[in-house]
C-alpha cells in the first residue's frame, strides 16, 4: 500500500512537508478564548456617588522657601545665607509650632548632591515637611 509509484524496490523517504493543521486549530481555539475573555478584563463597576458640599480644607500658609541658584548660593526666604546660618534657620524652623513647610526651589543646573545634603541636614535638624517647587511646562518645547 504505497503511494507515489509502482516501483516496489524504492525505499520510503521522510516526508518533507510540515503539517500545520493542528497549529491552526490551536490558534483558532486560543483566539476564541481571548475573544470571550476580553470583556471580563475591561469590566468596570459603575457607581452613582453622592455629592456633598463642605468647606474647603484649611490651607497652611506657614512656608519657608530655600532657593538655590546654579552656582550653589543659598537664599532663605529671599535673603542670601551661608551653610552655617542655614543650619541655625533649620533648627529654628523645626522648633516652631506648627512646623512650617520647607519649600526647595533649585535651579535646574544645581547639583543633586547639594540638594541631597540640604534635605538630609533639614531632616537632621527636625524638619519633617519638605516640598520641592517646580514650574509648569509651557508646551513650547
Amino acid at each position: 500500500m504505497s503511494f507515489g509509484g509502482f516501483d516496489d524496490h524504492q525505499k520510503p523517504s521522510p516526508m518533507a512537508e510540515i503539517n500545520v493543521t493542528p497549529m491552526v486549530d490551536v490558534m483558532l481555539v486560543l483566539l476564541v478564548i481571548f475573544i470571550l475573555a476580553a470583556p471580563l478584563f475591561t469590566h468596570a463597576i459603575r457607581l452613582d456617588l453622592p455629592s456633598a458640599a463642605s468647606a474647603p480644607a484649611p490651607t497652611d500658609t506657614s512656608t519657608v522657601t530655600l532657593s538655590i541658584d546654579a552656582s550653589g548660593n543659598l537664599f532663605w526666604n529671599g535673603e542670601m545665607v551661608t551653610r552655617e546660618a542655614l543650619e541655625h534657620h533649620f533648627a529654628e524652623a523645626a522648633q516652631q509650632q506648627p512646623q512650617p513647610q520647607l519649600q526647595l526651589r533649585a535651579d535646574k543646573d544645581t547639583r543633586y548632591d547639594l540638594l541631597a545634603q540640604l534635605m538630609s541636614s533639614a531632616q537632621g535638624k527636625g524638619l519633617t515637611r519638605l516640598g520641592i517647587v517646580t514650574e509648569q511646562p509651557t508646551g513650547n518645547k
